[in-house]
């Protein structure tokens, strides 16, 4: 059994502010650590559900947020950007389940910190006319390699926008969201014992999760955070103008989407 271990730090127990989550803050120290247990936790449980090999990708910012050192040596570590598959990268190499720790509810929720890919440039996307945040958007990626989300942590409202998605999948609650930046946390502690059993209790149960697929071409719908945004990503012919801040274009697998919209985050930057 071959696990992918997915990692953000908006979802992890303790986090609530952005000044914990951006490079360069004393207190972001802090949190790349609580990161990096949450991580070791969801590692230690797919091994003691019996994995053979254990990837954790470092799915936060820049992508090299978790100190490789402080991992669980067991696993091999995706770290480093660009790369084509972002958040699930390593699902290519024939992996049976994802899972998904400290990740966060879509844009323009009430969950902590939430957002979509990049709070700055993006309000929304839609695939297919379905609203989604990260954990739908790379869920469907993972589908396409034919592989299931079978666990997820992160704050109630994560969880209740994806437990639709993934019914099938063992969700874990480090905390509950009270505002943007506020909400009441388990302790570090219970977080990681939570996380351990969540990923063993899932992949235990693996044989029942289904890949998310949307199947053929996708239209997406991009909601942008303002007009001059709009205008810089229009700049790539395939967009269509719908607004003043919505654009929609078509791309022919999840994977393209996802590639077109890493692109335009990264663009992004140049209004910054």
């Amino acid at each position: 059994m071959k696990v992918l271990i997915s990692t953000d730090i908006e979802g992890v127990a303790g986090v609530y502010h952005s000044e914990q989550v951006r490079a360069g803050n004393p207190e972001y120290e802090r949190a790349r650590l609580l990161m990096t247990h949450e991580a070791n936790a969801a590692i230690a449980g797919a091994f003691d559900a019996g994995a053979t090999e254990v990837l954790v990708n470092d799915s936060h910012g820049g992508f090299r947020n978790m100190p490789p050192d402080l991992l669980d040596a067991r696993a091999r570590v995706v770290q480093g950007k660009p790369r084509y598959l972002s958040m699930v990268a390593g699902v290519e190499e024939g992996v049976d389940a994802v899972c998904m720790v400290g990740y966060h509810s879509r844009a323009q929720g009430r969950g902590i910190l939430a957002h979509t890919i990049n709070s700055f440039a993006f309000a929304g996307i839609s695939l297919g006319g379905q609203e989604l945040g990260e954990a739908g958007l790379y869920g469907a990626l993972a589908g396409e390699y034919g592989v299931p989300v079978v666990m997820a942590s992160g704050d109630d409202v994560f969880i209740s926008e994806n437990r639709p998605l993934f019914p099938h999948a063992t969700f874990v609650e480090t905390k509950k969201a009270t505002g943007c930046t506020s909400g009441v946390s388990l302790s570090p502690e219970q977080s990681r014992r939570a996380i351990r059993a969540g990923v063993e209790e899932a992949l235990a149960a693996r044989a029942k999760a289904k890949p998310l697929v949307f199947e053929g071409p996708q239209t997406v719908t991009l909601r942008t955070q303002t007009s001059a945004l709009a205008d810089l990503f229009c700049q790539w012919p395939d967009f269509e103008r719908v607004d003043g801040v919505t654009l929609r274009f078509t791309a022919r697998t999840v994977e393209a989407a996802v590639r077109m919209l890493n692109c335009c985050s990264a663009m992004s930057s140049m209004l910054r």
